[in-house]
């Protein structure tokens, strides 16, 4: 336990020091499994996470459905898709804030990632809110809490890191992940609507244009039709998330191209930014078994779920501590940080209890997902202030009741857990 302590020590000290997570515990891993099984047998072990974690053919999801992403922006698709929401329910009191939820829900279908969800509907969104007189505390608000849609909607990159770090089927995890998203789009929904008719931060909208409104849609429907293929094809079981994802990367191309809104120069930069992403990602996907190993050949692991068998605390217990151990670090971390850090040691004690991997993928990405929310890390709150120069303090006091109905439908998932299996059981 001694080395283990200085193993500990290492990784904080590293994460104090600022180093990116994957590097802390590469490097706290392989002075662990060194000082645990001499520097020749050490090298070995490295040599085998690397290549075994990351070799794996679900892995080729993650760059493939963040180039899907990366086109469709370029391709002016998203922005045309937060129009098109707006054109249908913007008249109502609120109802450009609940337009942006809705259009947050289509962009987390094909973003996949939180930041570069909240980052456009800040620049889009947020702008048009402002411009119909409502409260920046509000619409900040909006485009924060609507940007971590993307963390549990299909295709999610938290949820494809999480089904390899697990080894869990990520065509379940996708499709677990359906209600849950739309459960938490209606309850963010709600929370604009109560704010609306209670205050004045949101003003009645410009009247109903039914001509307007179907123009805008035009330009979505292939990108909803492309959404339904790339989940249609997992649910039915025609496509591996891997394979579906290559068919949204042909897909999101044919639809930009057809539209005549993809150059040349756009296509490269989003070939690029998807390349540094999916090296950050499988990078701490690496590191992350250097970890586990370490944790493995210490025993680690084992005397955690040897303590769990024989503790007296019910289950529901413990699992409430898991999940407040991840609320409390995500206010200090990212989501892929977290995963890295608490999956080795939280995912064995949860299947040790007895619960449904699926179903506890869904708990940890909820959990992993109201950090980004939460001070004073908030990551999706910085995202917002960057882009749109309202103050934190601002978006953090509009958050709060955003934050409160994210944690109530969290607790609605943990107590109903068909919600998250339903789906998956009939695939």
């Amino acid at each position: 336990m001694t080395s283990f302590a200085v193993v500990l020590l290492i990784l904080a000290v590293l994460m104090v020091l600022r180093t990116p997570i994957a590097f802390a515990m590469g490097i706290a891993g392989t002075v662990g499994l060194a000082v645990q099984l001499g520097p020749r047998p050490a090298l070995g072990v490295l040599e085998r996470a690397f290549y075994d974690n990351t070799s794996s053919f679900v892995l080729v999801a993650i760059p493939l459905f963040i180039l899907m992403a990366e086109i469709l922006t370029a391709g002016d698709v998203t922005r045309r898709a937060i129009v098109a929401c707006q054109a249908w329910i913007g008249h109502l009191k609120g109802g450009l804030a609940m337009a942006t939820i809705g259009a947050s829900v289509l962009l987390a279908a094909l973003v996949g990632s939180s930041t570069a969800s909240t980052a456009a509907m800040s620049s889009s969104a947020f702008p048009e809110m402002r411009r119909h007189g409502y409260d920046d505390r509000l619409s900040a608000a909006v485009v924060s809490v609507g940007g971590t849609l993307a963390v549990v909607v299909p295709p999610s990159i938290v949820l494809v890191v999480y089904g390899v770090l697990t080894e869990t089927s990520i065509g379940k995890l996708f499709i677990a992940g359906v209600i849950p998203g739309i459960l938490t789009a209606l309850g963010l929904a709600t929370v604009v609507k109560i704010i609306a008719h209670r205050t004045d931060y949101a003003p009645q909208g410009d009247p109903f244009r039914l001509g307007h409104a179907m123009r805008a849609s035009r330009h979505v429907l292939p990108m909803i039709l492309l959404i339904v293929a790339v989940i249609g094809a997992i649910y039915g079981g025609i496509a591996s998330p891997s394979e579906a994802a290559a068919l949204g990367v042909f897909g999101a191309i044919v639809v930009c191209l057809a539209q005549r809104t993809l150059r040349v120069a756009s296509f490269g930069g989003s070939v690029g930014r998807a390349i540094t992403a999916t090296a950050m990602i499988v990078t701490i996907v690496a590191c992350s078994a250097i970890f586990s190993n370490y944790l493995a050949f210490t025993r680690v692991t084992h005397s955690l779920l040897e303590m769990v068998a024989n503790s007296e605390l019910p289950r529901a217990a413990i699992l409430a501590m898991i999940v407040l151990t991840l609320l409390v670090m995500g206010m200090f971390m990212d989501q892929l940080a977290i995963l890295s850090l608490a999956m080795p040691l939280a995912f064995p004690a949860a299947m040790e209890l007895g619960y449904d991997p699926v179903w506890f993928g869904i708990i940890v990405t909820k959990s992993v997902e109201i950090g980004l929310l939460t001070p004073p890390l908030g990551l999706n709150a910085y995202v917002a202030a960057s882009q749109t120069k309202v103050p934190l303090k601002t978006i953090f006091s509009g958050l709060l009741p955003f934050i409160a109905m994210e944690l109530f439908v969290l607790v609605v998932l943990i107590l109903l857990p068909d919600l998250s299996l339903w789906l998956p059981s009939l695939m």
